[in-house]
C-alpha cells in the first residue's frame, strides 16, 4: 500500500516557492484509499521530499527528516491540566504522531484561570477526554490515547512502555518519582516541569540524573499551595518543555542535559542549575 500511497502523493504534489507541497486534506484522502494511518502518509511524503501543507512553517526549524521523525514518535503527557493542556496542543500542532494523555481528574471551577482546555461549559468533564477531543480538532492525523487515570506503581510501566519521551505535567512529587523511576528503567527521557506563582522550572532527566525532589526535606507539593498559579506561568514553562521534547523526538541539536532551568517571571531572572548524578 505504501507504493500506491507514494504514487498518489507524487501525483498530487504541487511546486510552491521551490518546494513540493501536498495539501493535508489530500493526505487524508490517500490514507483512507490506501488503508493507512494519516500520520504514516504524511511521514511517507516527507521522507520523499514532499511537505504536507500543515507543516510548511515547521520545516525551516525541524527539517523534513525531523518532521517525519515526529510523526513516527510517541510521547506521554502525564497530567492534562495547567501544563498538560498546553503541552498536548503544542505536540499535536508540531505533528507528534501518538500522544498518550494521562489524568484521572475532571475540570473544576478553579481551573478556569489557567487550564487551556477548561471552559465554563465543560466543568466536570474528564481532562483526558477533553484532551482527546482537542487533539482531534487540532490535528486529525495524530493518534490521541486518553487514559483517565493517575499514574501509579501499578500502571506506570504499561502507560510509558513504547513511548519515546515522557513529559511531566504532574502536581506532586510522589507521582513524579514513580514516573521518573519508570522512565529511567525503560531508558526514556523525562521532561520535567513545575510551576508556582511567578516561578517555574524545567529540565530533562536521563537514566543517571537525580532529581532534587528526592531529598528528605522536600514536600510533596511546592509553593503553589500558597501562591497558586496565574494564567501565564503554565503556558511559559509548557512551551519550554515542549521545545525540549520536540528536540529529543526530532533529533535536533541543543538538548538540555544535566541541567535544571529555573525562571522567576516577576523579576525576569533565569538560572541554570547542575543536576546531581546517582551513585
Amino acid at each position: 500500500m505504501s507504493d500506491k500511497a507514494l504514487r498518489l502523493i507524487e501525483e498530487k504534489a504541487v511546486n510552491k516557492s521551490g518546494r513540493l507541497i501536498i495539501p493535508f486534506f489530500l493526505c487524508r484522502e490517500i490514507a483512507r484509499e490506501c488503508g493507512m494511518p494519516a500520520r504514516e502518509v504524511e511521514a511517507l511524503a516527507l521522507v520523499n521530499g514532499i511537505c504536507p501543507s500543515r507543516y510548511e512553517r515547521n520545516i525551516g526549524t525541524f527539517g523534513m527528516e525531523g518532521q517525519a521523525r515526529l510523526l513516527r514518535s510517541r510521547a506521554a503527557v502525564l497530567g492534562c491540566g495547567g501544563l498538560g493542556g498546553w503541552i498536548i496542543e503544542l505536540l499535536a500542532r508540531a505533528g507528534v504522531g501518538e500522544i498518550v494523555m494521562a489524568d484521572g481528574d475532571v475540570f473544576d471551577e478553579n481551573n478556569l484561570n489557567r487550564q487551556h482546555m477548561c471552559w465554563e461549559e465543560n466543568i466536570g468533564m474528564s481532562k483526558a477526554e477533553a484532551a482527546e477531543y482537542m487533539v482531534r480538532l487540532v490535528n486529525g492525523a495524530v493518534t490521541a490515547i486518553p487514559r483517565a487515570e493517575y499514574i501509579d506503581e501499578k500502571n506506570a510501566f504499561d502507560m510509558l512502555n513504547g513511548c519515546n519521551v515522557a513529559i511531566d505535567a504532574l502536581d506532586n512529587n510522589k507521582s513524579r518519582s514513580i514516573a521518573l523511576n519508570t522512565c529511567q528503567k525503560l531508558g526514556i527521557p523525562f521532561v520535567h516541569g513545575a510551576i508556582g506563582g511567578f516561578f517555574c522550572e524545567a529540565g530533562v532527566f536521563y537514566r543517571d540524573d537525580q532529581p532534587f525532589w528526592e531529598a528528605e526535606d522536600v514536600p510533596d507539593r511546592g509553593i503553589e499551595t500558597c501562591t497558586g498559579n496565574p494564567p501565564f506561568t503554565p503556558a511559559f514553562v509548557a512551551s519550554v518543555q515542549t521545545a525540549e521534547a520536540v528536540k529529543i523526538l526530532a533529533g535536533l541539536k541543543g538538548q538540555i542535559k544535566g541541567t535544571l532551568l529555573w525562571f522567576d517571571l516577576q523579576h525576569l531572572d533565569f538560572q541554570k542549575i547542575k543536576l546531581p548524578v546517582r551513585h
